[in-house]
């Protein structure tokens, strides 16, 4: 477990109010467990593991490196946070965290 960084705070919200969700309706817990030892910047945001929901959100960014990397951000079946979940298409470390002027909406990157 971690402290939340405040670039992931501000992407997950970002990523709520562009589909006109309350960010007050989902807290962010202040410690958040990295996957994969925090390689491609995946993170629990405390939900339930057991009880995926569904995405709420799905977008692109493209690396530094110029690789796609497809951002997802999760509930679970109690309406809270799950995951933000990044997923670099060469499985290689993220070299520079997303910026919300750098997301891809609706064209994707991954072909």
């Amino acid at each position: 477990m971690r402290q939340i960084r405040q670039n992931e705070k501000d992407l997950i919200t970002f990523l709520l109010t562009h589909i006109n969700l309350n960010p007050d309706d989902f807290p962010v817990d202040e410690n958040v467990d990295e996957y994969e030892g925090g390689v491609m910047g995946s993170i629990s945001l405390g939900g339930n593991v057991d009880a995926y929901a569904g995405d709420l959100i799905q977008v692109e960014y493209v690396d530094q490196d110029g690789t796609p990397v497809v951002i997802t951000l999760t509930k679970d079946e109690n309406n809270r946070l799950l995951d933000l979940d990044f997923w670099k298409t060469d499985f290689t470390k993220l070299l520079v965290y997303p910026t919300p002027d750098k997301l891809i909406f609706g064209t994707p990157a991954v072909k």
